[in-house]
C-alpha cells in the first residue's frame, strides 16, 4: 500500500536522490528544501512518515519534529550530518523514531522507512479480537488498535515507537526485558552496543510523560545490567 513521505533536507541533491529512490516504491513524496514549506505541507496533507534533515536555512529539523509531534503521531526519521550522540539523543527525546547520519545509502534509508511503516501499520491495524489488542493494569490502558494510551483516564501521546517499546514491556509484565530484546523487537534490526543509548532516551522519555520516576518507579523499573520490567 502506497504511503505519503514528507522530506525536509536543503541539500537538493541529497533530497532529490532520496525522492527518486522512494518514488521507485510507489511512495508519494513531499519534497521541499526549507522548514516553513514544510510545515505548511503538514497542516495540508495527510503524511504518513516524514525524513527531516536536522540543518535547514529557516528552522531546523527538531523544531519541526516538535511541531509534528504536537499534533501527530506518525513515524519521524532525522538525517544529521553531525556525528556528536548529543544530537541524534536530542531527535530522540523530541519524538523523533529513528535517525541516520549523512553520509548514507539510499537503500538504507529506504529500509528504515519500510520498517517504521510496518511497525505503525502494525499497531495502527484493527484485528477481529479486540481483547487480545488492549492492555488495562494499574490505571494504564494500551489500545493496539487505535494506537491509544491512557493513564489514570488521562491520554498520553506516544510516538508509534515509544508505544510500541511500553506494549512489549507490559507484554511481558513480572518479566525482565532485556535491552537486546527490547531493540531487537521494536526496531527489528541487530543490537549493537550503541543501541543500548536508544533505548535508554526512549524509556527515559516514556518515563516523562507518564510522569514515572527512574529511582521510584511505579511502572517501567530498570534492572541494572539486564533490562527493564514492568511488574504484574
Amino acid at each position: 500500500m502506497s504511503a505519503n513521505i514528507l522530506i525536509v533536507d536543503d541539500e537538493q541533491a541529497i533530497a532529490d536522490l532520496v525522492e527518486l529512490y522512494l518514488k521507485n516504491e510507489n511512495y508519494t513524496v513531499f519534497k521541499y528544501y526549507n522548514g516553513q514549506e514544510a510545515l505548511a505541507c503538514v497542516k495540508r496533507e495527510k503524511i504518513d512518515l516524514a525524513i527531516l534533515d536536522v540543518m535547514l536555512p529557516d528552522i531546523d529539523g527538531f523544531a519541526i519534529c516538535q511541531e509534528i509531534r504536537a499534533q501527530h503521531n506518525y513515524p519521524i526519521i532525522m538525517l544529521t550530518a553531525k556525528e556528536e550522540e548529543i544530537d541524534k539523543i536530542t531527535g530522540l527525546t523530541l519524538g523523533a523514531d529513528d535517525y541516520i547520519t549523512k553520509p548514507f545509502r539510499p537503500l538504507e534509508l529506504v529500509a528504515r522507512v519500510k520498517a517504521q511503516l510496518r511497525r505503525f501499520t502494525k499497531y495502527n491495524a484493527a484485528e477481529p479480537n479486540r481483547e487480545e489488542h488492549v492492555i488495562a493494569f494499574s490505571g494504564l490502558v494500551l489500545d493496539k488498535d487505535t494506537h491509544e494510551c491512557m493513564l489514570n483516564e488521562r491520554k498520553i501521546s506516544l510516538t508509534p515507537t515509544e508505544f510500541s517499546i511500553l506494549w512489549v514491556l507490559c507484554s511481558n509484565r513480572g518479566r525482565v526485558v532485556s535491552s537486546e530484546e527490547l531493540f531487537q523487537q521494536v526496531w527489528g534490526e541487530k543490537y549493537f552496543t550503541s543501541s543500548n543509548n536508544t533505548v535508554m532516551v526512549h524509556i527515559r522519555h516514556l518515563r516523562e510523560k507518564m510522569n514515572d520516576s527512574a529511582e521510584r518507579p511505579k511502572y517501567i523499573k530498570t534492572v541494572w545490567g539486564v533490562g527493564y520490567k514492568i511488574e504484574k
